[in-house]
Formats: structure tokens, sequence, C-alpha cells
């Protein structure tokens, strides 16, 4: 059984990572988490290992966006496996246009000892994530 119960999980994702993206706070971010994490965005096979590189993909979509907002959240909790799946709509502003686009995307995250070691984006248009 995992220590860390449903709301938990939920929490991490939605008031501590979205919420850090959307509002720009990188340290809010990385702790979410491990030093040696992978995140990979699925529909390109752009993968981002360990924090550092991680940060740098954060950096480069700061720095093309003017707004990131993430909402609508429909999320599936696996406590017991450490791992939760959450569907939701982005919104994010160019800085270079002013063009608005809108995405349904998914991430798949799994963690140890309340961090993430692993995260799956599903994107349903450009990889904004390079």
């Amino acid at each position: 059984m995992s220590k860390h119960n449903y709301e938990y999980h939920i929490d991490i994702v939605t008031k501590r990572y979205f919420h850090g993206v959307d509002t720009y706070d990188m340290d809010l971010i990385l702790d979410c988490f491990h030093k040696n994490a992978v995140l990979r965005e699925m529909t390109s096979d752009t993968v981002h290992d360990g924090v550092d590189q991680i940060r740098e993909m954060f950096t480069g979509l700061f720095d093309a966006h003017s707004r990131i907002w993430h909402g609508n959240f429909v999320h599936t909790a696996d406590v017991d496996e450490h791992a939760i799946c959450s569907q939701f709509s982005v919104e994010v502003t160019a800085k270079d246009t002013g063009e608005l686009h809108r995405y349904e995307n998914c991430n798949r995250f799994y963690l140890k000892d309340g961090k993430f070691t692993r995260v799956f984006v599903y994107m349903s248009g450009e990889n904004l994530l390079k």
C-alpha cells in the first residue's frame, strides 16, 4: 500500500506540477521530479532524460509562450501502483504571433517516494515540448 493517498496524487499533478507550468515556476515544477526522471512526449517520440533536460525543455516552452493554461482535468489514480493518468485541456499563446493554440492532452505519471520518475505526454497537436 502506498503511503501517498489519492489526494496526494491529484495534488502533485494539479496544484504543484501544472500550477508550476501555468505560473512559470521552474522550482515548483522541478521539485515534482526525481533528478534522473524521464519525460517523454510520445506523439513525436521526444525524450528528456534527467532533470537538467527537463529544465531545458520548460525553459524553451516558457520562452516561446506568453500564456499557458491547463484545466478541465479528469484523473484516474492507481495509488497502489504509484501512478496517475490525467486528461486535460491546454491553451497556449505564442509570444511571437500572439496566436492562441488549444490542445486536448493526456499524461501518465509514475511516482516513487512521492516524486515523478517517468512522465509520458500524449499531445493532440504540435509538440510544444521539444
